[in-house]
């Protein structure tokens, strides 16, 4: 059976009505509460925009302050403090999070299912990168900007007369809003390859939800190591642990590392998902499948396996040896090609096509001529000796601008024109949208490729000034002149977004006759889908005939709210089968009391209020902990549920076909790639050094981190143990299981932290003992976690909530515990053993 049978009128009108009053919005200030994907999409788009428009408006300034040779509209600080916010804000607090906002909003219906699996971690991530978003650009207003390059280079700094307070700004800012980030990647991987609709096999996936699968797991290789990174360069600001002091064993080049680790994955990341908007329009106005949908899937997958390994393309000026120097030009040459790939196959299919002439393809087509023009320059700078002369000039500016505003602002204009049907019903005005495209691209081009020219002509980057009569004089005023005509053009859109549309005819749903399913939701309902349908095709709209009444009249799976609770389907990785249905958590202030806690701790690091910070942290435990306990899991008062269709399925899953196994997997590879981080910054000494560690050094021993790393592998043996035996409905041994292994990995940390105390390892002297304290230390801290966990469960179990058969909690414990024993094992190790292998 593949539909229900047709109900009545008042039947369907009653299911939708019972469905209402389950997804209702809350009401007056409750109404920030709200957890649904609709409203938190909204809200991280609009917030994403005005980011947006006050770095812009920093550019603006920049531009004034440039237009003529001499000039002193900006000091010389606020213009660093200007630049950077620029950088920092375009590429934090908007690139990244917009598309973000727009996962959020359209995965849900795209993949035919009610809601993504934790709207709660999507609401904690939105308030997350608002606080965090206010907290850095406020700082300008307060002359306590970071002034350092959105880079943050050391040594200028982590030197705190130098950069004064803005560094930390920027460095404890930034890792809150990286929280975010890796929040959203984990909802987005988790929602893509569990919530998706019955029959949506993998190679059935719609192009979005493909594009943003691969970004959410390139976001999780990419941004734990800029955190790494953040925690050494704060290390070495608030307590002067030299990880990049040269004089004291460290390398400011190790940041660089770090940094563009993340940097270069970066600009595919804010690439990809703008492509992944384009992948949609273009089916659409050609009125023809994608051509060569599996080339597409590969050639992104390819892109993002290439991104990584390319960061030290911006760091041919460094002084590396030239075999690194060949081998990751010749890899900056090759991500061309799967980049080129997805290019043609969009050309492919407007060719193959009849092409519907409209505002989103005008804004697709001219972002993908200026991305093309910044591939271009883009194979240049790969080219090292071309790179040692544009290098820090303006020519690599306008190659930046030209990849990043045509690679992504272009098409998230397309976006806007193209899905704002599904914001109100209205639609945009065609003739404001070709008057904002012809001034943001004429704009553009006049402002950023005069750019070009004066990096040639030697211009350098982050310079507040310049003599008159070296030619740079009429090329700055013209780039000047097209900075304000693109403020125009972006103008016009945000004035076309905001005006009254109230006396505008509603336009019909599907108003582009498009193919997949994101068109077949209802901008006044808060749900994803009315029934979650069955799919068979890619464009199920234009291929299976009648989806769109049937989904509405409620003739697929959970045609109802008969409990009265938010539910979805979770389904197979590969095969999209349905295994679960899942009831997803409703309007809670848990996620903002959370956020708010963690901002307080950051910005009480930041200014040094340590008791401040230690009461922020407990406070952010104990509404994680709430919320866990009140959210996640819980039992349900029957083990399954007839979902329609003549189908009964479980309301409860553990291990790994639950979705709460698959978030805890996937946070500890970002986790994991934190740590790896770390490890590479052990060994990066280890071979710019010749004697590292230095013999007047003393380690912390053997018999220490031998010890620590025996009481770790006791305590997972001891957990694996407490699992079995909660399956077998021994529960007494199970919490004496947990107990013990909660004293053996107190006895752990202890013996971790010891051998370097008792060796008396000062981290202020050199950069080995402060590497060797900081390994430790994240081992412990995660440690620290575990405990937590171990007494949640033992609180759980008490409680009656973990049980044989409802064991969701010390199972993801469990999968914790893996990855911890692997970091135990690996920091002991090399703290313990490899000194004496070197």
């Amino acid at each position: 059976m593949t539909t229900a049978p047709q109900s009545s009128a008042a039947e369907l009108e009653a299911g939708k009505e019972r469905l209402r009053e389950v997804w209702k919005t809350p009401t007056g200030w409750r109404y920030w509460t709200s957890v649904n994907n609709t409203h938190v999409g909204l809200w991280y788009a609009a917030a994403s925009f005005i980011f947006m428009l006050f770095a812009g408006g920093l550019a603006l300034l920049m531009r004034m302050q440039l237009a003529v040779p001499d000039n002193n509209f900006l000091s010389a600080r606020t213009f660093n403090q200007a630049f950077t916010l620029h950088g920092t804000v375009m590429m934090f607090l908007f690139a990244v999070p917009i598309f973000e906002a727009v996962a959020i909003f359209l995965l849900p219906p795209m993949l035919g299912a009610r809601e993504l699996p934790f709207p709660r971690l999507s609401a904690f991530g939105f308030w997350s990168f608002v606080i965090g978003g206010i907290f850095v650009c406020g700082s300008i207003f307060f002359d306590a900007a970071p002034a350092a390059g959105w880079f943050m280079y050391p040594p200028l700094a982590t030197d705190n007369e130098l950069s004064g307070v803005g560094a930390d700004i920027w460095l404890l800012g930034l890792s809150f809003i990286e929280v975010a980030s890796i929040a959203a990647a984990v909802e987005l991987i988790v929602g893509i390859m569990k919530n998706r609709a019955p029959g949506m096999r993998i190679n059935l996936m719609p192009l979005f939800a493909w594009y943003l699968l691969i970004v959410a797991g390139m976001i999780l290789f990419a941004f734990p190591p800029l955190i790494a990174g953040d925690i050494l360069f704060e290390m070495e600001r608030m307590f002067n642990w030299p990880f990049f002091d040269a004089t004291r064993g460290g390398d400011p080049i190790l940041w660089q590392h770090l940094f563009w680790i993340f940097g270069h994955p970066e600009v595919y990341i804010i690439f990809l998902p703008a492509i992944a908007l384009i992948a949609m329009i273009v089916p659409t106005f050609a009125q023809r499948t994608i051509v060569g949908y599996s080339w597409i899937v590969l050639a992104a997958v390819g892109t993002g396996f290439l991104s990584f390994g390319l960061w030290v393309h911006h760091m041919f000026a460094t002084g590396l040896p030239t075999i690194s120097l060949a081998f990751f030009s010749a890899a900056s040459e090759a991500v061309a090609i799967p980049t080129a790939v997805q290019i043609f196959v969009f050309i492919a299919t407007l060719l193959a096509g009849r092409v519907i002439f409209s505002v989103p393809m005008l804004f697709a087509t001219g972002g993908l001529a200026i991305f093309t023009i910044g591939g271009l320059t883009g194979v240049m700078v790969a080219l090292a000796p071309f790179d040692w002369q544009a290098h820090d000039t303006y020519f690599v500016v306008a190659h930046l601008h030209y990849v990043l505003i045509g690679g992504m602002l272009f098409p998230v204009t397309a976006g806007i024109y193209y899905y704002f049907p599904l914001v109100n019903s209205k639609k945009l005005s065609d003739s404001l949208g070709k008057i904002a495209f012809w001034l943001m691209f004429v704009g553009f081009n006049v402002a950023f490729f005069p750019m070009h020219v004066s990096g040639l002509r030697g211009m350098p980057r982050r310079v507040f000034t310049y003599p008159e009569g070296i030619g740079w004089d009429w090329l700055n005023l013209v780039s000047s002149v097209g900075a304000f005509v693109f403020a125009a053009g972006v103008s016009v859109v945000v004035v076309d977004v905001l005006r009254p549309k109230g006396r505008e005819p509603k336009v019909p749903p599907n108003f582009w006759n498009a193919g997949t399913l994101e068109w077949i939701s209802e901008p006044h309902e808060n749900w994803g889908v009315r029934s979650v349908p069955i799919i068979k095709s890619r464009y199920p709209i234009w291929d299976q005939e009648n989806i769109i009444r049937d989904i509405d009249k409620g003739r697929f799976y959970l045609p109802v709210a008969a409990e009265g609770r938010r539910e979805t389907l979770v389904t197979t990785v590969l095969d999209a089968e349905p295994i679960q249905c899942m009831r997803v958590a409703g309007t809670s202030l848990l996620p903002i009391i959370a956020a708010a806690a963690l901002g307080g701790v950051f910005v009480a690091l930041t200014f040094h209020w340590w008791i401040a910070a230690l009461a922020s942290g407990c406070g952010f435990l104990g509404a994680i902990l709430c919320w866990l306990w009140t959210g996640t899991a819980e039992i349900p008062e029957k083990p399954e549920k007839d979902v329609g269709l003549g189908l009964t399925l479980p309301l409860y899953k553990s291990g790994q076909h639950s979705v709460g196994w698959w978030a805890m997997f996937i946070t500890m590879v970002g986790d994991g790639t934190a740590f790896a981080s770390l490890v590479f910054g052990y060994f990066f000494f280890w071979t710019i050094h010749e004697d590292f560690p230095p013999d007047e050094t003393a380690g912390p021993g053997v018999f220490w981190p031998t010890a620590a790393c025996a009481f770790f592998l006791a305590a997972w043996v001891v957990m694996l143990l407490a699992r079995q035996w909660n399956i077998t409905g021994w529960t007494v041994a199970m919490r004496l299981a947990v107990a013990i292994s909660f004293v053996l990995v107190l006895s752990g940390s202890a013996a971790g932290l010891w051998g370097p105390w008792t060796f008396g390892m000062n981290p202020t002297a050199h950069a080995y003992p402060a590497t060797v304290w900081i390994l430790a230390i994240w081992t412990v801290a995660h440690a620290f976690v575990a405990a937590i966990m171990q007494l949640y469960c033992l609180a759980r179990s008490l409680a009656g909530q973990l049980t044989p058969k409802y064991d969701a909690d010390l199972r993801n414990a469990v999968l914790y515990w893996h990855f911890l024993t692997v970091t135990a094992i690996v920091t002991f190790c090399v703290i313990g053993l490899f000194p004496l292998a070197a």
